[in-house]
């Protein structure tokens, strides 16, 4: 089965032949309606709050790896979901939300109109939506800028420097994040035009952080000690804990994107719910009939399956295709987890390729077979509701956004490379990223945890640290 992912992916980059610049002959822009647009409050209330839910789901990624990571890792896989916050929220400011949505250049990129929100303000844009304040699409369009950088931490964790994190993140939101958000949601966006369907980025978010998370694990290298030492999540509640709030947060990140509060927004909200819990489903059976045991770490990981799955799709399937999608999503990223990654050989620390990038494949080929009119008219129908074409569309969608995330990281991590280290040397992963890279511990006990005797200075740590049996977590 596991070469099965291998083949898809292959046929998937090579859509990309497939994609000639079918978009020369663009049509014209919406003509601006009759009367100015009219702010709801309703609207603006639902989707300001959907903006809220969405940004606490970064710091709920961050204790769902945190979780996941050994001890010394811990405080350095939650700061780099957190510092998104602070960083992708300026840089999106800045000049990511122009290069996103602004004024269309040549279908590719977003002009520079919006620099600094110049012109951004509390007036709607009925490009975008006409009942709510610029701003407010704005600030919901952001926070799914700062989540999807951090999505990609999970592949490199434990090994990689942070001043090379932030120069990575900065640089691949501004060239791979912004130009895909334009191409998929911009006004005159290459693949909208085309037609591809991504209700609420399983393109823009997870198939591009996903493969990119990929590339940057094959580039940096495996962990010290990856296939000879156990290194086991050091603590379960924590991922358990961080994957309910995801599940909680999902809900403003596909329903928000129905951008008001309107019956689009309910079946975005219910297919969700049942394809997370489709997936937890589908994925502990899986791991109950091959490992022989359910866990905990299944069901959390199967539940993020379904919301990646169900992502593209969410405001455009029944209820019943969004559970076949959740079934599905868990076993195919069980699959991609448990057995592709291991005969493969990869290191992807913490499986954001496996459940993101494998996930939103399967949901953007997904929406190609169940979309649906009947559900919302803004869509197209899927292949089930006689739209054979939709599929190759979605499939071009995929393709361009595989081959494109993947060329673009390699070419920012080799520019990376060229000033400044990027993966720890193994005397750092010995010790942990927490004390090289930020000087502080996760636990006021962390030492008797991990074998270290109390009040030894850093430097020290690295001898008893080396002579740790294999069976512990730190």
């Amino acid at each position: 089965m596991k070469k099965l992912y291998t083949i898809l992916g292959m046929l998937l980059v090579l859509t990309l032949f497939l994609t000639p610049l079918v978009l020369a002959a663009e049509g014209e822009a919406p003509a601006a309606p009759a009367e100015p647009p009219k702010i709801d409050t309703g609207d603006t209330t639902f989707v300001l709050l959907s903006a809220a839910l969405v940004m606490l789901m970064t710091p709920a990624l961050a204790l769902f790896y945190g979780g996941m990571v050994r001890t010394k890792n811990v405080l350095s896989i939650i700061m780099q979901s957190f510092i998104c916050l602070g960083v992708i929220s300026l840089q999106w400011v800045l000049w990511g939300y122009s290069l996103a949505f602004g004024p269309d250049i040549n279908h590719l990129i977003g002009g520079l109109d919006w620099l600094g929100l110049n012109g951004v303000g509390a007036d709607p844009n009925p490009d975008y939506s006409a009942t709510i304040p610029q701003l407010a699409f704005m600030i919901f369009q952001g926070v799914f800028a700062i989540i999807t950088p951090a999505i990609i931490s999970g592949s490199v964790a434990g090994r990689v420097k942070f001043p090379a994190y932030i120069a990575f993140v900065v640089l691949w939101a501004t060239l791979v994040y912004d130009p895909v958000a334009h191409w998929v949601w911009g006004v005159g966006g290459w693949l909208r035009e085309y037609g591809v369907l991504d209700f609420a980025g399983g393109t823009v978010v997870h198939i591009i952080s996903g493969v990119s998370g990929l590339v940057f694990a094959l580039m940096i290298g495996k962990r010290k000690g990856y296939g000879t030492e156990v290194m086991a999540p050091h603590h379960l509640p924590m991922t358990v804990l961080g994957a309910a709030l995801l599940w909680f947060g999902w809900f403003g990140f596909n329903a928000g994107s129905a951008l008001g509060a309107n019956g689009i927004a309910s079946v975005a909200f219910v297919t969700t719910h049942v394809a997370a819990a489709a997936a937890t489903v589908s994925w502990v059976l899986a791991e109950w009939l091959y490992h022989g045991k359910p866990t905990i770490l299944g069901a959390a990981s199967g539940c993020i399956a379904g919301l990646v799955a169900i992502t593209p799709a969410a405001g455009f399937v029944t209820i019943m295709s969004a559970i076949i999608m959740g079934l599905v999503g868990g076993i195919i990223c069980f699959f991609a987890v448990a057995v592709a990654k291991h005969k493969l050989g990869y290191d992807d620390s913490l499986d954001a390729f496996g459940v993101h990038g494998v996930g939103g494949t399967w949901g953007a080929i997904a929406t190609g077979l169940f979309a649906s009119t009947a559900v919302n008219p803004a869509g197209a129908d899927g292949f089930f509701y006689g739209n054979a074409a939709q599929v190759l569309k979605q499939l071009v969608g995929v393709g361009t956004s595989w081959v494109f995330a993947a060329v673009m990281t390699f070419v920012i991590i080799k520019a990376i490379g060229l000033v400044m280290q990027i993966k720890a040397d193994e005397e750092q992963q010995v010790q942990g990223m927490d004390v090289t890279e930020h000087g502080e511990r996760g636990y006021a006990y962390q030492d008797l945890m991990t074998g270290s005797p109390i009040g030894l200075p850093v430097n020290s740590i690295v001898t008893n640290e080396v002579t740790v049996n294999k069976t512990t977590l730190a």
